[in-house]
């Protein structure tokens, strides 16, 4: 007795299809598809194409970062934070006089003391960070 799938021959009707499925799959493969091109969304880069320094320093000369005084720091448990009130005084590792850093995102780029202009506090820099010191510390 024969089963739907057989054949009289006593192979599955099914090898067929799927020797011929293989081989199309075989014949795709083996066809030579065209290389991906890249796109040209840049311009080509050559020898006089290069934009000047100036013009590259005017993209980032409005660009708004963070810049902050720094009067001291201090670690303090939690339970303290939450034991705070107005009138509550901190201690910070900074010495009185000391020069407070400023930072720039994050960054020290200088040092200064605190002076008094039109009734708002300000900072007069003392000593500023080097180009050089400042990539060492970025690379740290």
């Amino acid at each position: 007795m024969e089963t739907p799938n057989e054949s009289s021959s006593g192979g599955l009707a099914g090898d067929e299809d799927w020797g011929a499925a293989m081989a199309e799959q075989a014949a795709v493969r083996g066809a030579v598809e065209p290389a991906a091109q890249p796109a040209n969304i840049f311009p080509r880069l050559g020898p006089g194409s290069a934009p000047e320094a100036g013009q590259d320093l005017d993209l980032i000369l409005d660009i708004p970062v963070n810049l902050t005084v720094e009067l001291g720091r201090t670690k303090i448990p939690i339970k303290h934070i939450l034991q705070l009130a107005q009138g509550s005084v901190i201690e910070l590792d900074a010495l009185a006089g000391e020069p407070m850093d400023v930072l720039v995102n994050g960054c020290l780029i200088a040092q200064g003391e605190v002076v008094v202009v039109n009734e708002k506090f300000g900072i007069r820099l003392t000593d500023i960070v080097t180009p050089s010191e400042r990539m060492r510390r970025l690379n740290r």
